[in-house]
């Protein structure tokens, strides 16, 4: 049995991909529900796509397919975000061409959202934040398969490696890295780090690229590993 906000974000998002052809954006479904977060829709979308009244599909932002509805609502619609477009006037052509080839972008813009927990050196472990401060849009071509989430960089301790305050990085969430690889190290539950990662007779070595900066050494119980860095996003200004 779903919940009442269950039930209304499924139904909304039929009535959306019935409308339109496309899944509604997180934001469209937090503002549908009245919601403050779009953490609650990630939740609710979780929850769904578990007990399988939806599927997410792949490698895919705005593709949502509904599977099934609760047995009072009959049978789902024949239509999803992942095979169907908007039907468009063609009162101007011109238009419609245009609106067309925005939608056919949209519908392949292989783009995924990774929630955002803000500044590496928050002081929080991964697992236990629930809230991510915004969210962000990926070109899949950048992460593999697995979960993954995004930080913001402070300071210039991985300049070396190409890695620069604010830039925004991408993260694998795994406990294991190889030695030498960039991770995010959890430091004593207080502080979290992305670092080299190197594990050598009960020690971790959590190695800067930066010659400013020394390499710490850790008893391997003091580290906590929570992700290996897989991808890099700059802006510029």
């Amino acid at each position: 049995m779903l919940t009442k906000k269950q039930r209304e974000l499924l139904l909304y998002i039929r009535d959306h991909l019935s409308r339109t052809g496309v899944s509604p954006s997180f934001d469209e479904m937090k503002d549908a529900l009245s919601l403050k977060s779009k953490s609650g829709i990630h939740r609710l979308v979780t929850a769904l796509e578990e007990r399988g009244f939806i599927r997410r599909l792949a490698h895919r932002a705005r593709a949502v397919e509904v599977l099934r509805l609760p047995e009072d609502l009959g049978p789902v619609p024949q239509t999803t975000a992942a095979n169907t477009a908007p039907s468009i006037s063609n009162s101007n052509p011109l238009l419609s061409s245009d609106v067309q080839a925005a939608n056919q972008s949209l519908l392949e813009n292989d783009t995924v959202q990774l929630p955002l927990y803000g500044k590496i050196a928050a002081g929080t472990p991964i697992e236990a934040l629930n809230d991510p401060a915004s969210y962000v849009d990926v070109p899949t071509g950048l992460i593999g398969r697995g979960d993954h989430y995004a930080l913001t960089v402070e300071g210039d301790s991985m300049i070396e490696a190409g890695i620069l305050d604010g830039d925004t990085v991408l993260i694998q969430r795994c406990d294991v890295i190889e030695n030498g690889q960039i991770g995010v190290a959890f430091v004593d539950n207080v502080e979290a780090t992305l670092k080299h990662v190197r594990r050598q007779s009960g020690k971790i070595e959590l190695e800067p690229a930066n010659a400013s900066y020394e390499t710490k050494v850790y008893d391997a119980g003091r580290v906590q590993v929570q992700g290996k860095l897989v991808g890099l996003l700059r802006q510029y200004h």
